[in-house]
């Protein structure tokens, strides 16, 4: 039997050139700095998912301030990642190289796939998401019916009932349509909304829940119209996947109050 899979999913970094830099109150560096230590105290942990938006002032600076802060906690855990729509998929890829960080898009053991989807659209332009095609066409051939698979995405392929609605996957219909194909599907986990809840969504012959995870910068306030914080610490989402198939995720806020 092989040990289960336990992911930590970090999400909505927003970090700035300078590691003093604040968004919206929070010194978004230390608090990915407090998320980071967190993780790195937990030996159960296999693999680090990044699920976007490293960045919030597009600079080179802060794609170099990310892969100083994965040193400074000494992650030595893989590190996956995706593009969020503030960040440049080619600058990920320049800056995020070699050990701990991993360019596979199936994390996987015999029992389970864990699949990285890229939402950031090279159609579209825009803070929405949206999966090209050929992105779920290699969703297709990535797929073994034959294991459990959750998803890891940027974009939430659900309403969550506040403002980032409008910021949303815009294909999620033929996104939903997709995955009816494929019963093994357990799970989604998406980033981009900065707050932790889950919620189900169904297919046409089935439900599917969508889990979405903290920020490590700030959350959002689902009440206000626009961007505004809660006083509430970063966070992140740990996901346990069984070798039965049982998925078990829960949040971690390592501390309250930071920075606001």
């Amino acid at each position: 039997m092989n040990n289960p899979l336990v992911i930590a999913q970090i999400s909505d970094c927003h970090l700035f050139a300078e590691p003093s830099s604040l968004h919206y109150g929070a010194n978004v560096y230390q608090n990915l700095i407090v998320v980071l230590s967190d993780i790195k105290k937990n030996s159960s942990i296999t693999t680090i998912v990044f699920t976007g938006d490293l960045t919030q002032d597009h600079s080179v600076k802060s794609y170099q301030l990310f892969v100083q802060a994965i040193a400074y906690c000494q992650i030595s855990i893989p590190v996956c990642f995706l593009s969020g729509n503030h960040d440049e998929p080619e600058l990920l890829t320049k800056y995020l190289v070699g050990d701990p960080y991993c360019p596979l898009r199936v994390i996987e053991n015999d029992h389970w796939q864990a699949l990285l989807v890229e939402s950031k659209s090279k159609v579209i332009e825009g803070p929405a998401g949206q999966i090209d095609d050929i992105e779920l066409e290699q969703l297709h051939q990535r797929i073994n019916a034959k294991k459990h698979q959750i998803l890891f995405m940027h974009h939430h392929p659900v309403d969550v009932g506040y403002f980032i609605d409008k910021h949303g996957l815009n294909n999620r219909d033929e996104f939903w349509q997709t995955l009816d194909n494929y019963s093994s599907i357990v799970g989604i986990a998406c980033g981009h909304v900065h707050r932790g809840a889950t919620m189900t969504s169904a297919c046409t012959n089935r439900s599917i829940d969508v889990y979405t995870c903290p920020a490590t910068s700030i959350q959002f306030d689902p009440l206000a119209s626009t961007v505004k914080a809660l006083e509430q610490g970063p966070g992140y989402r740990l996901f346990t996947l069984y070798d039965h198939g049982e998925l078990k995720t829960s949040l971690h806020y390592p501390v309250d109050h930071l920075s606001l």
